[in-house]
């Protein structure tokens, strides 16, 4: 991971400072600034316990950090735009000079521009840069106003406020797929380069637990549409379900079970709370993908043969 300068030849996402190679699996950590997130909130609610959260995740092996202000649970309310801006800018002020990739997790127009004028790298947008801010700007025209900044557009069903009560219907797949790729053409119609754009299927966001395993099935599907994956398992209530756990704290193995599955299928990033386990588990998994490629090699350069 370079600033500003792409690996020959590597899948990479470039944003505002940095060219992410993503030739090998990236942690995003999550850095939740909100009384109320679903599964941390409160935790880390001032600039300066998030700011140490943001270290600690960085210590444990993050690639990018990613701040959010405003909870997008199932029915958590709307934020106030001045209080989302309260709460975020405090942080990323000094996120920014950690010299690793930020993200902030938004949908605002306002909280967008502002957090860019910071030197935020990269815009996480559950609405995929769907909204308006309350000047009428657009979100798609304050990220195609930053040349270079990365964008992550999410798929989701309907809005938090009521999209686990009224889910999708029917086949996941086909229809996040369109979305994203429409999105996606809206902002290459604004002039927004392809390697800033990464793509997240919304896992949790409208869709019932079928729909999210199906999802993950069939990234390649997703995959074809020739843009970096980022999937966002961690502490999700579909693992609640499938394990039994109500406590999303204690989902851990579960989350780590996920991201891995996603890196497998060929998820390029993965979004967590856990980053520790879940690097490790990448660590692991990295070594075996190494070892299986010296064993495929041709007599007398992969594994040795011990003799009888």
């Amino acid at each position: 991971m370079r600033a500003g300068v792409p690996p020959a030849g590597d899948v990479v996402w470039q944003t505002t400072r940095f060219a992410i190679d993503l030739s090998r699996p990236r942690v995003m950590g999550i850095v939740n600034v909100t009384p109320d997130s679903f599964s941390d909130g409160g935790s880390y609610a001032d600039a300066r316990s998030a700011l140490r959260h943001a270290e600690a995740l960085l210590a444990q092996g993050a690639d990018i950090l990613d701040i959010g202000g405003e909870s997008t649970r199932p029915g958590a309310p709307p934020v106030p735009l001045d209080e989302e801006l309260r709460r975020v800018l405090p942080v990323v002020r000094e996120v920014v000079r950690l010299g690793v990739p930020v993200s902030i997790d938004t949908y605002k127009p306002e909280v967008m521009a502002a957090c860019l004028d910071l030197g935020v790298d990269i815009i996480n947008d559950v609405w995929a840069l769907r909204r308006h801010g309350a000047d009428g700007r657009s979100a798609e025209a304050v990220v195609a106003e930053h040349p270079s900044c990365g964008v992550c557009l999410m798929h989701m069903h309907r809005q938090p406020q009521d999209m686990q009560a009224q889910p999708m219907q029917g086949p996941a797949t086909p229809a996040v797929v369109a979305f994203l790729a429409e999105r996606a053409a809206a902002l290459h119609a604004r002039g927004v380069a392809r390697q800033r754009i990464v793509l997240d299927y919304g896992i949790g966001f409208g869709k019932t637990v079928e729909q999210n395993l199906e999802l993950l099935v069939h990234q390649d599907v997703l995959l074809s549409l020739g843009y970096p994956l980022l999937a966002g398992w961690s502490r999700k209530s579909t693992l609640g379900r499938l394990t039994g756990q109500d406590d999303a704290a204690r989902r851990t193995g579960a989350s780590v079970a996920a991201a891995l599955l996603a890196v497998q299928r060929g998820a390029h990033i993965v979004r967590v709370h856990d980053v520790e386990p879940t690097v490790q588990a990448l660590r692991v998994w990295a070594a075996v993908q190494a070892a299986q490629q010296r064993a495929n090699r041709p007599d007398g350069e992969g594994v040795p043969v011990r003799s009888p």
